[in-house]
């Protein structure tokens, strides 16, 4: 998400708490949130899918659904085990 709208988000919030927000700026601040929000699951979605398990033996104790899931999406080529 761009700083400006992270910023607007952070104006909105301040407003509300001061003087309250009008109706169009309600609408707006919780598509921002939104926008927000989809955004950090995403981020937080592709960095677990490239996590790579390894017990204190140093063997790879990955699930398997997310060895699956990093095969399908080419993630740890080398590294995955068939």
């Amino acid at each position: 998400m761009e700083d400006s709208k992270i910023e607007r988000i952070n104006e909105l919030a301040k407003k509300k708490k001061e003087v309250g927000l009008t109706e169009a700026e309600l609408e707006e601040q919780a598509a921002l949130r939104k926008e927000y929000i989809q955004g950090y699951r995403r981020s937080l979605q592709a960095h677990i899918e490239g996590i790579k398990l390894v017990d204190e033996n140093g063997n790879d104790v990955t699930p398997e659904k997310l060895k699956q899931i990093q095969k399908e999406k080419g993630l740890h080529g080398r590294d995955q085990e068939d």
